[in-house]
């Protein structure tokens, strides 16, 4: 099986080793910045400076925060799910009780 590294060259599109989720994922980042780049351009055509930080904050960063929210709940709950690898400062042999 290759690497993720691998598979970069071919990032819009499906790798056969790369998982759907993993290709979305990055599209949507792609999707993220796109619009962060057209809501500032809209902040920068605004008449004042008021207007441009509200249109920035209300069309561009609340609903940019909120997308990332939603759509990253199911990686959320794949990391809780995902058993913490035991390292040796956390072994149950570091931590046992001396006999008296």
């Amino acid at each position: 099986m290759s690497s993720p590294a691998q598979c970069l060259p071919c990032l819009p599109y499906r790798c056969p080793q790369q998982s759907t989720s993993a290709t979305y994922n990055a599209l949507m980042h792609i999707v993220v910045i796109a619009w962060l780049y057209v809501t500032v351009l809209m902040a920068l055509t605004e008449t004042s400076i008021v207007a441009g930080i509200m249109t920035l904050v209300f069309y561009g960063l609340l609903p940019t925060m909120l997308l990332l929210w939603l759509f990253g709940g199911s990686a959320r709950r794949r990391a809780l799910r995902v058993p913490r690898e035991e390292t040796p400062a956390n072994s149950d042999a570091d931590h046992e009780k001396p006999e008296h």
